[in-house]
């Protein structure tokens, strides 16, 4: 009897176990049709989800590759900015090769051959670059985006501002002037580009940010150029010259100096602003060179209080405006008369319509803020007294310093 319940048992779990079965099987059939609960396994596939490496052949045999709806190369917004720009300004860069002798051994000239960048800044052939990419050459070279190549003259040069415009003969379509900026109103932080040719490599854009501004630039003569940009964008031999550009790639300074102990990239790299290219270049296109307002101070020595002066243009600015220098003094001496300068006659300039003066470089450096016609308060002190003394400027000669007497 217990063997009879023990198979009867046994024969209604099989049959319940058999319809569970059956039931959950048709459930998960279900549930692969609507998708839901689904496994990668059973999961229809859609058009786009096509695997990687799977075998696809065609009726003969031979490998088919999925074709995706889209075959567009997708950039960031970022990366669109770049493009832009690079195309915008690639055609205005131009590779320089500046020739030149060197004097060698026995009396012998060695050519001697440099490479630098410059920009087209007109229609008229105009090209910007740096005074130092050019300096004593006897022939520069210029090639442009096309590849084509024209012997450049020198139209202007100002070696204090490191600026020079030279001029090739070329056609109009081959000729893209880049855009001026403003560079009164940047910021630290902001991004920029330089696109020049470093070690030959022409047309190679970097970018960077602007790392400090209003930086102070030691060129020749004891000169510094004020307000210079600070960058930290890739800059080698061979920048020289090109531009330094902002997100609009509009021209915002020209690359002209590294920081560096072996001449390459250390990322500090300095550029010329832009408002002094614009208020240099139409002066150096039109007369070859800066006419600078003339004060008519000749000579000056630095000294802890000021400028003492020295020497002043005859029938000048400053010595008709009154300002005085050393006065000969003449002294008997037994039978003879000796003379010499009594420098405590002379005027010790300390300051120019308001402002401190310290050195030559501040002094010529606010005067060319000017231009010839304009008038300036020079601050002297005369004998002990403070004068404010007004000076009409006229046109250029260079001031220079001397050993303190």
């Amino acid at each position: 009897m217990r063997l009879l319940i023990a198979c009867f048992a046994s024969a209604l779990l099989a049959s319940l176990f058999t319809v569970w079965l059956t039931s959950n099987s048709q459930s998960n059939s279900v549930l692969a049709q609507t998708g839901t609960g689904t496994s990668i396994l059973e999961a229809p596939r859609n058009k786009e989800q096509v695997p990687l490496f799977e075998e696809n052949l065609d009726n003969n045999g031979k490998e088919q590759r999925p074709q995706s709806e889209s075959t567009a190369l997708r950039i960031t917004n970022e990366e669109a900015v770049n493009v832009a720009v690079y195309e915008r300004v690639n055609k205005s860069v131009v590779n320089i090769t500046a020739r030149s002798q060197a004097g060698g051994l026995f009396f012998r000239n060695i050519p001697a051959e440099g490479a630098g960048s410059g920009m087209v800044i007109d229609t008229e052939g105009h090209i910007l670059t740096n005074f130092h990419v050019i300096e004593d050459a006897t022939q520069v070279e210029v090639n442009l985006f096309d590849g084509s190549s024209y012997e450049a003259s020198l139209i202007g040069a100002d070696p204090v501002n490191d600026i020079a415009v030279i001029k090739i003969n070329a056609e109009l379509d081959v000729l893209h002037p880049v855009t001026l900026g403003e560079s009164s109103e940047l910021k630290v932080g902001m991004k920029v580009y330089t696109i020049g040719n470093p070690f030959g490599l022409e047309r190679t854009m970097t970018t960077g940010i602007i790392s400090s501004l209003n930086r102070t630039l030691n060129v020749r003569d004891n000169r510094t150029i004020k307000a210079i940009i600070q960058i930290d964008a890739a800059v080698n031999p061979g920048n020289s010259g090109g531009p330094l550009l902002d997100t609009q790639g509009h021209l915002i300074g020209v690359n002209t100096a590294i920081a560096s102990k072996n001449g390459q990239n250390a990322g500090v790299g300095f550029a010329i602003p832009v408002n002094l290219i614009a208020r240099v270049v139409p002066q150096l296109i039109k007369f070859g060179r800066i006419i600078r307002p003339e004060i008519g101070i000749q000579h000056v020595y630095e000294t802890d209080a000021g400028l003492l002066i020295e020497t002043l243009t005859s029938g000048g600015p400053a010595e008709l405006a009154g300002l005085r220098a050393p006065k000969i003094v003449s002294q008997r001496r037994g039978p003879f008369v000796v003379e010499r300068l009594d420098r405590s006659f002379a005027d010790l300039i300390v300051g120019i319509d308001g402002q401190e003066v310290q050195t030559v470089d501040d002094f010529l450096t606010y005067i060319e803020t000017k231009k010839p016609g304009d008038r300036v308060i020079v601050e002297v002190l005369r004998e002990g007294e403070k004068l404010r003394v007004p000076v009409q400027l006229t046109g250029s000669a260079p001031i220079t310093r001397k050993a303190t007497p």
